[in-house]
């Protein structure tokens, strides 16, 4: 049995993010792509981080900063809460997400409303607001 991938969808890794973090395929909607960006900071892929992150506000010189941050927590689950806008044909979107973390022997999260956008044709993290 194959490991069942990070976001939480049920699906195995390579049926699931792999394809779209590996560049393999690209997210169809802002969803995957939110999914798929969890997957990524559990796996500390500062690459694919920076690459799904929209040019216009993405922290190129923050890069190495936050693979090493990914690496030094426990990722311990992704809820997505709710989600608008954001499938194959739109051009936005938004998904409302818990993301849980250890750190320190401390148990965290990231609450997020992140703002999806489409970039030459394809879904990028934009930006994020704590509801």
């Amino acid at each position: 049995m194959q490991d069942q991938c990070p976001c939480g969808s049920g699906l195995s890794y390579p049926s699931c993010c792999q394809p779209i973090i590996s560049g393999k395929t690209v997210a169809e909607t802002a969803q995957q792509l939110m999914r798929s960006r969890y997957t990524a900071f559990t796996r500390a892929d500062g690459a694919y981080l920076m690459s799904s992150h929209s040019a216009k506000t993405r922290p190129i010189h923050e890069g190495k900063s936050i693979e090493k941050w990914a690496k030094s927590v426990s990722w311990m689950g992704l809820t997505i809460l709710h989600f608008e806008d954001g499938e194959a044909d739109d051009e936005i979107g938004y998904v409302e997400f818990k993301a849980l973390y250890l750190e320190n022997g401390k148990l965290q999260q990231i609450h997020e409303k992140s703002l999806f956008e489409r970039e030459n044709g394809k879904w990028v993290y934009a930006s994020g607001e704590i509801p």
